[in-house]
């Protein structure tokens, strides 16, 4: 009998430990991946950093590619290309086989910026789509509103994600299209208005002469028709010809260099 209890007491043991060794593998993963937000530069406040953090994890992990911030006081007077390039690298950044996944690195002493991609994300933020959410954020970042500039910066990176993965990244003549202002819609309207009410308004003012006749015949002058021959003549004949545009081989798509690891990155930056 006892040698009956003793396997079912084994088997029992280790169906329970293999129920907690899977969360512990799952915790572990999640523990050897860097921050995705890491403020060194003391930017952002610590309810701010919590939001915006599970906000990155979230797309990341949604979407298969790291959306990471990294905030410096000071990068000692590297490149932030190269410093982001590296950093992206040598901690480990990026999802999938290709280690997807773009890094938005800000230093504040040299108030410069640098986005750096890797893998498909190359793809995904083209450089005219980097140029245009560098558009979006600068002046938050100019302004000291860094909360609301890396906030737009991860809604942005969700938007060119999922555009991607429709088949049409983001680029040069597929832009996103900001939606009119209500204001300027209202505005728009009002002078519109305005327009037709004067137009229409002197086109009445010049016809005050002119009444309407019973008879077409009364438009006409008396005898002023003599119609003696009828018949069709043939004048000329109208061709159109519009020119075919041709491809423009310049423009679009990413540019690449290579980081100091020997991995090819993409990206853009600027000052603020």
């Amino acid at each position: 009998m006892k040698k009956k209890i003793i396997p079912v007491c084994l088997a029992a043991v280790m169906t329970v430990s293999c129920l907690f060794t899977v969360p512990a593998v799952e915790s572990q993963a999640a523990e050897t991946h860097p921050a995705r937000l890491v403020d060194d530069g003391d930017l952002l406040s610590e309810q701010e950093e919590k939001r915006l953090e599970s906000r990155l994890d979230q797309i990341s992990e949604d979407y298969d590619c790291d959306v990471a911030v990294v905030t410096e006081e000071s990068i000692n007077g590297a490149e932030p290309m190269d410093y982001a390039d590296d950093y992206f690298d040598y901690k480990g950044y990026g999802m999938g086989e290709d280690k997807s996944g773009i890094l938005f690195l800000v230093t504040m002493s040299e108030r410069k910026f640098w986005m750096s991609t890797h893998g498909d994300a190359i793809d995904t933020f083209t450089d005219s789509g980097l140029e245009y959410i560098q558009d979006q954020i600068k002046s938050d970042l100019s302004d000291g509103n860094y909360y609301d500039a890396f906030d737009s910066f991860a809604s942005l990176c969700e938007e060119f994600i999922i555009q991607a993965e429709d088949g049409e990244p983001y680029d040069t003549g597929n832009m996103p299209q900001e939606p009119m202002s209500p204001v300027w819609i209202l505005i728009s309207l009002g002078i519109g208005l305005a327009l037709a009410l004067i137009i229409t308004g002197t086109m009445r003012s010049q016809m005050k002469t002119v009444r309407m006749k019973p008879d077409a015949a009364d438009y006409m002058k008396k005898n002023s028709l003599n119609l003696t021959r009828c018949g069709d003549m043939f004048l000329y004949n109208q061709v159109s010809r519009t020119a075919k545009p041709k491809e423009d081989s310049s423009g679009g798509g990413s540019s690449t260099h290579t980081s100091s690891s020997g991995e090819t990155h993409g990206g853009s930056g600027g000052s603020f």
